[in-house]
């Protein structure tokens, strides 16, 4: 295993998730649905930096392979979901605020980043069962999820189907319920303009307007990163988010922790602070004022303050 120091590695991550093939990109995104293309048969590896160890991980789900990167150790473990589109490269600024408070599992869902990007059903629940068979492989027992945008209705799915595997659910910018308000027609034109041809200019003119006016960095950064997944990964997202026949993902019978931290926004009224607070007896909300929906990115240090306080509060990471 090649030992690097981790800003090289995270340099690296980063630049194989902006170009295609197997020349640049080792660790299995250009695998078939099977996982037979001769790039995916590739040992973890291994990068330190002092006593920290990052290692690169495959599980499978079926016959397909979800890449996972594992750092830090403790006693309590945050698994960390990424966004529609991303990639765990997105919580690269929470790794220094984190991995020496708790064991930290970040995960390429299927369709994005370095996993297999079959053609199925990605649906939230197809999500879900991803992160139970990284956390099987990555052997662990209960963890805090921590998801962003659509990480959040991935993680209540998680705990929909085995609460007993989670410490706590932790929802960043994301939205905790269905659009309750969402009729069928309107979900449907949502998801319509990603099914066109033109859908790139489409994502880059509706998303741009989601970032901080001063984060034009991350916003370029954020909108290349999404431009990578194939556009029938997108389409089955978000039809697995707001399809007909898929499920609330509204968290019944919640008897741990409940997290929000959110960008200051009119979408999150009071009315939804309200549901937030109702879900669990233990529930706090955050808000970051001047932050776009990537929050994480454009105000890291804050953002990181705020998630580390709310989870010593709960006894979710090491003192």
């Amino acid at each position: 295993m090649k030992t690097i120091p981790f800003l090289a590695l995270s340099l690296a991550v980063a630049s194989s998730l902006l170009v295609t093939g197997c020349a640049s990109n080792k660790t299995g995104s250009c695998c078939d649905s099977a996982g037979t293309n001769s790039c995916c048969d590739v040992p973890d590896a291994k990068v330190s930096e002092g006593s920290h160890f990052t290692v690169s991980h495959t599980a499978r789900l079926g016959t397909n392979r979800i890449h996972y990167v594992t750092v830090g150790k403790g006693d309590h473990t945050l698994v960390l979901v990424h966004c529609w589109s991303g990639n765990l490269t997105l919580w690269r600024e929470q790794i220094p605020a984190l991995r020496d408070k708790a064991r930290l599992v970040l995960i390429d869902l299927p369709g994005h980043g370095q996993s297999d990007k079959p053609h199925v059903e990605y649906s939230m629940d197809y999500f879900a069962e991803a992160v139970l068979a990284v956390m099987n492989d990555a052997h662990v027992d209960k963890a805090t999820l921590i998801g962003h945008s659509m990480g959040a209705p991935i993680i209540c799915r998680v705990y929909a189907q085995a609460p007993q595997r989670v410490a706590a659910l932790v929802s960043v910018d994301g939205t905790l319920r269905r659009p309750p308000s969402m009729t069928l027609q309107q979900r449907e034109e949502f998801i319509a303009p990603f099914r066109k041809p033109d859908y790139r200019e489409h994502i880059m003119t509706s998303f741009s307007g989601m970032f901080a006016t001063n984060a034009a960095a991350v916003r370029d950064e954020v909108l290349g990163e999404l431009m990578q997944t194939p556009q029938y990964v997108m389409v089955g997202a978000m039809e697995g988010m707001f399809g007909a026949d898929q499920p609330d993902w509204k968290p019944k019978s919640v008897n741990v922790p409940v997290l929000s931290i959110h960008a200051t926004n009119p979408r999150w009224d009071d009315d939804y602070k309200e549901f937030v607070r109702s879900l669990s007896p233990k529930t706090e909300y955050r808000s970051i004022d001047g932050a776009g929906h990537w929050l994480m990115l454009e105000k890291p240090a804050e953002f990181n303050a705020a998630l580390v306080e709310v989870l010593r509060k709960y006894d979710l990471i090491a003192k």
